[in-house]
């Protein structure tokens, strides 16, 4: 048997979590520190289709939780600002993959060093023991998670 206040404690920081991260200006934070100028909902697509060699927009829609028309859309504004391209996917010349480009690339590059010193800034004063365990942990109760909706 579990400890029922301390599941409610993790679901009242998560829940707290969420909001804060879903704040827009979380990513006005992060993009100012990253000195990238892009409409924080763009971001977050192109973080992610820095993670993998290409994309399909129903792919892309699936991993950001969004509808692929909105995504397409997004996609469309990213590629106009040269941080995208569309190459053909494969034998399906209907199905557009979507590929970060260097400029992309330059742009998440600065994104990942400004989130590295954002939050090295907010567990710098932990103990070294809390630093070490607390992504392992986040990453254990992610899995889960994933497992739990699969």
């Amino acid at each position: 048997m579990y400890d029922t206040r301390n599941v409610d404690a993790i679901a009242a920081a998560l829940i707290e979590l969420t909001g804060m991260l879903n704040s827009p200006r979380q990513d006005e934070v992060l993009l100012r520190a990253a000195g990238v100028s892009l409409d924080r909902a763009l971001f977050p697509l192109l973080v992610r289709l820095s993670a993998a060699p290409a994309l399909s927009v129903a792919q892309l829609a699936e991993r950001a939780g969004r509808d692929a028309s909105t995504v397409s859309r997004q996609i469309a504004k990213l590629e106009r600002l040269g941080l995208v391209k569309r190459p053909a996917a494969g034998e399906d010349m209907r199905v557009r993959a979507a590929a970060i480009t260097k400029a992309g690339a330059r742009a998440v590059d600065a994104i990942v060093k400004a989130r590295r010193q954002l939050l090295g800034e907010l567990i710098a004063a932990w103990p070294t023991a809390e630093q070490e365990a607390f992504p392992r942990l986040l990453r254990k109760f992610t899995d889960a998670m994933k497992e739990r909706q699969a």
